[in-house]
């Protein structure tokens, strides 16, 4: 099998940069065509005072604008917005699912794999990271995209948990297959971290920071979800190019 490009399924602005931003700047640097695929608008989001951004609408706006600066830092290929409307945080920051019927969602994840061409599929962990609702929701249309319809497909979750690393995103029913040190592309990968403007609060303030380059994360983790034989230890283009660029498979 050769990699004929790689595709990010996002749920919101930000995922593909915070959780494989330096991998996809990789994969460009080796010349394979990077996807990204973003499902909601992320208007329900933190405005972070930026200006401008004081209505759902308004902030919808921004965060396509972010995006799309962070895709020509990254040297994506292409960008594909479902713009589902991402739903406000709720009363004690409780989070939701995006409104998708999830055959549509689906059929919307098929189609953009097909009109692109890769074969490697990245998203969300089967935890959602840290128990996001449509993080969830789109780790399960990967699965359902992948499994019952393209399962020639490699289904790779990120954010996958490391071993003696504590990490508010890992998720903690996928442990990570394998572990590559973006620290070669940390350019790139700040350099979309700062388009997204209206999260550089959040950023920070999640792990009390007070510059935005301190919040990247220097390793980035990945669990092969599909296909499901040889699952604990896989071998295959994707495990072998992460390997050969100084990733490596961790131990649990």
């Amino acid at each position: 099998m050769t990699i004929t490009g790689v595709i990010f399924l996002g749920a919101h602005p930000d995922d593909e940069t915070v959780m494989a931003g330096g991998t996809l700047a990789m994969l460009h640097e080796h010349g394979i065509p990077t996807h990204i695929l973003c499902a909601t608008d992320g208007r329900g989001g933190e405005s972070g005072g930026v200006p401008g951004a004081d209505t759902p609408e308004a902030l919808a706006h921004i965060r396509k604008q972010e995006l799309q600066c962070a895709v020509e830092a990254l040297q994506v290929s292409s960008l594909t917005l479902l713009a589902y409307e991402d739903p406000v945080i709720g009363p004690g920051e409780e989070l939701y699912e995006f409104a998708a019927d999830e055959t549509a969602l689906t059929n919307q994840i098929i189609e953009t794999i097909q009109a692109q061409g890769p074969n490697v599929v990245l998203s969300h962990g089967s935890s959602g990271e840290y128990g996001h609702p449509a993080h969830i929701q789109m780790h399960r249309a990967a699965m359902r995209a992948v499994r019952d319809h393209m399962p020639e497909l490699l289904f790779y979750s990120v954010a996958a948990l490391l071993p003696n690393s504590e990490d508010r995103l890992w998720n903690k029913n996928d442990p990570a297959h394998l572990a590559l040190d973006i620290t070669p592309w940390i350019e790139a990968k700040h350099a979309a971290m700062l388009c997204h403007r209206t999260q550089h609060a959040l950023f920070k303030r999640r792990r009390q920071l007070t510059d935005v380059r301190d919040a990247i994360r220097l390793v980035e983790t990945f669990r092969r979800q599909w296909p499901a034989e040889n699952k604990e230890r896989p071998e295959d283009e994707f495990s072998s190019l992460l390997l050969s660029v100084g990733g490596w498979r961790p131990e649990h």
